[in-house]
């Protein structure tokens, strides 16, 4: 009896030190802190997940409610609701509040703005007078995505203003800042309402903050382009990113040369050296605490992402004297990162596996730096290899070469979401029936989506994807530029594509602009001639980007197409092109020609009946056959086209007429699909497909 009455004191006395030592944590927030649109949310809510992540050290409580507003004057304020008043008396150690997402209702955020960030200290505050040691985080909100029903309307803005005001509120009222947004943004197909995330996104939202709690981001990481071997771009600062577990000290030494970072408490870290010196080959060590990692082999060069759809991808094997190139190609100071999909968008359902790596985001097989041998040229892009190729013969120093080109990929999927909700949010709408985006990608992706179980299943082709999945993880390594070769899957709207070009361009320079102080430049190849009705318009259009936009230039391809085949075999002059487009611009290597001929447009002028077309690159205009120039065509006004029947070179300047028009005002040259358009300089470059009016130039100019 003694012995029963001494262990039950024991086991007493070890509940009430458990209970002692237990961190109360309450999670605050809205219904998706509540778990709504969970079968059983009891179970699968972020708080009950997060419950099971901390362990029996922590008791762990859900004051979620579902449509609770921040504000006071709200239609449902937090504050009012029973709640509140439950997690007050649990008088937390801990404290996590998610609120912010209702006060998007028109109710709401247009009325009381004001007072938003005022009555959110005020919140915090009464934790603090229940018990003032506790400790607190506020949450940048979840997402809200476009398919809400008042996104367009005021929700998009008004979610911004608010994340904007919750980054203000954690500075004024000194509390933690728990970013929920980040991880979940690139992930819609877990919300199948566009607000409320699924178990896996409550799982999502419950590692973040575990995480924050805890400090373990899981040590030491780094991004995977960094590897063995890897090219630095050797004007730029080195830049290092990465995770380690928050408060750790990093290190990184390369040669003699040494930098730190204290990991910040998102986990995240950076920092910059002075990059290696040319010529040799360096070794980096980065350590944090009692974890090391060595990358070895690395030198100083250049380096270009080489990125776009089918013809960019086409590998060397493929093409005209493959055997010949790829023998050659092992002797080049070329090293690539080859970033190849797990399953390509041929016309076959893909199966469940591939589908689910599709959505975290696992659609490229991992990749690492490698020096060239027979087996991996052979697959590698054939128009980035030439590229490259001739910057290794010109400048003499190592090239790294990044290539993630997919197949049949449109160019609305390489464009970050915030840009396209913000400036052309209807092509995110039910993308795979929707009009904007061509019914080849549209089609082809449902022949691939037929096992998908989730209506919201990620593909390759749907907007924003490829940013999020090739574009983002790279924009902290820096390049020296960038050379794409895309457009097929986007012709049948030329329009809409001089728009969405536009963004993409934007999206990309700011992203790297970011972390490095520099534009980076766009050299682009000008899609080829084939029987496709819309591409001489594509074409011209592609001209005017070339010629408008600052550190953007265009590589003629229109001489080596193919009548039916999307696909020309004849790579290299492709890859070369853009090479002397980088040699000149990116290079200041002023002695060569860039280009062929590039129309004047603003020159273009009208005496009699004659019209006047001023090149410049234009040394030595001629034939490329030495036949007869062809495919000129002038109008009037109206627009009727005829044949040039007399075409005269005059210096820098070619001067057509016809006998059908009397007052030519308009001209244009190449102007079909399949394009036999023989104009070229004396280095034998070939000049665009071009339209010109004497009275509005660059049809495709902005204001």
């Amino acid at each position: 009896m003694k012995r029963i009455l001494t262990l039950s004191i024991i086991v007493l006395f070890s509940c009430l030190t458990h209970a002692q030592n237990t961190k109360k944590v309450a999670c605050i927030g809205n219904s998706v802190t509540f778990g709504y649109g969970h079968a059983n949310p009891t179970e699968t809510s972020y708080p009950t997940q997060l419950s099971r992540m901390l362990g029996d050290e922590y008791e762990v409580k859900n004051f979620g409610h579902s449509g609770a507003t921040l504000l006071n004057k709200g239609h449902r304020p937090y504050t009012q609701q029973a709640a509140y008043r439950n997690a007050l008396e649990f008088a937390p150690d801990l404290a996590v509040i998610h609120l912010g997402l209702n006060d998007t209702d028109p109710r709401n955020w247009p009325n009381y703005r004001d007072e938003f960030i005022s009555d959110y200290i005020a919140l915090i505050d009464t934790f603090r007078a229940v018990n003032p040691d506790v400790q607190i985080w506020i949450c940048r909100m979840t997402p809200i995505f476009h398919a809400h029903r008042r996104f367009k309307s005021g929700t998009r803005e008004w979610f911004w203003q608010i994340q904007a005001a919750i980054e203000q509120v954690a500075k004024l009222a000194n509390v933690g800042l728990i970013d929920l947004h980040k991880p979940l943004y690139s992930r819609p197909d877990l919300f199948a309402d566009a607000l409320h995330p699924n178990t896996e996104g409550a799982g999502i939202i419950a590692k973040t903050v575990y995480s924050a709690i805890t400090g373990n981001y899981g040590g030491l990481s780094l991004p995977a382009i960094y590897t063995d071997g890897m090219v630095i771009q050797h004007d730029q600062d080195f830049l290092l990113k990465g995770t380690a577990n928050a408060g750790s000290k990093v290190t990184a030494k390369m040669n003699n040369r040494k930098a730190h970072a204290i990991t910040a408490a998102d986990g995240t870290w950076e920092l910059r050296m002075k990059p290696p010196k040319l010529g040799k080959k360096h070794e980096l060590t980065i350590e944090c605490e009692d974890e090391k990692i060595i990358l070895k082999d690395i030198v100083a060069g250049e380096v270009w992402l080489c990125s776009g759809q089918s013809n960019m991808a086409w590998m060397l094997k493929q093409s005209k004297d493959a055997e010949k190139h790829i023998s050659a190609a092992t002797k080049k100071n070329i090293r690539i990162y080859d970033m190849k999909p797990r399953v390509n968008t041929d016309h076959y359902a893909w199966p469940e596996e591939e589908l689910v790596n599709l959505n975290r985001h696992n659609h490229y097989r991992p990749a690492t730096w490698q020096h060239l041998d027979s087996a991996n040229i052979s697959t590698f892009s054939a128009v980035a290899y030439h590229f490259g190729a001739m910057l290794s013969d010109s400048l003499g120093m190592p090239i790294g070469l990044i290539c993630n080109a997919i197949g049949g990929a449109p160019a609305e999927s390489f464009i970050d979401r915030k840009t396209l909700e913000h400036e052309l949010p209807d092509i995110l709408y039910n993308w795979k029936e929707n009009d904007m985006i061509q019914d080849w990608c549209r089609g082809r992706a449902k022949e691939n989506l037929k096992n998908a179980k989730n209506p919201l299943q990620r593909h390759p082709y749907e907007p924003a994807y490829l940013f999020e999945t090739a574009i983002e993880p790279l924009c902290s390594y820096a390049i020296k530029g960038v050379i794409w070769y895309q457009g097929e899957s986007n012709a049948h709207n030329v329009e809409l594509y001089d728009k969405i070009f536009s963004l993409m361009i934007w999206s990309w320079v700011n992203k790297w602009k970011t972390n490095f102080d520099y534009t980076i430049p766009f050299y682009f190849v000008q899609l080829s001639s084939i029987n496709r009705p819309s591409w001489p318009h594509f074409r011209n259009m592609q001209r005017v980007h070339g010629q408008c936009f600052e550190n953007c230039k265009m590589a003629v391809s229109s001489d080596k197409g193919h009548p039916t085949d999307v696909h020309p075999r004849d790579k290299q002059p492709i890859g070369e092109r853009l090479a002397l487009q980088a040699l000149y611009n990116s290079y200041n290597m002023r002695h060569i020609t860039p280009s062929g001929p590039v129309l004047m447009d603003e020159c273009v002028y009208q005496k009699g009946n004659k019209i006047y077309l001023p090149f410049e690159y234009a040394d030595g205009l001629q034939s490329s056959d030495g036949e007869a120039l062809r495919t000129f065509e002038v109008a009037d006004s109206a627009g009727l086209y005829y044949p040039a029947d007399k075409i005269e070179i005059k210096d820098n300047t070619i001067i057509l007429s016809s006998k059908m028009v009397k007052r030519p005002t308009r001209a244009r040259y190449g102007w079909q699909p399949y394009s036999t358009g023989n104009l070229v300089n004396s280095s034998m470059l070939p000049a665009s497909t071009f339209e010109a009016d004497t009275n509005q130039s660059y049809i495709f100019r902005r204001k």
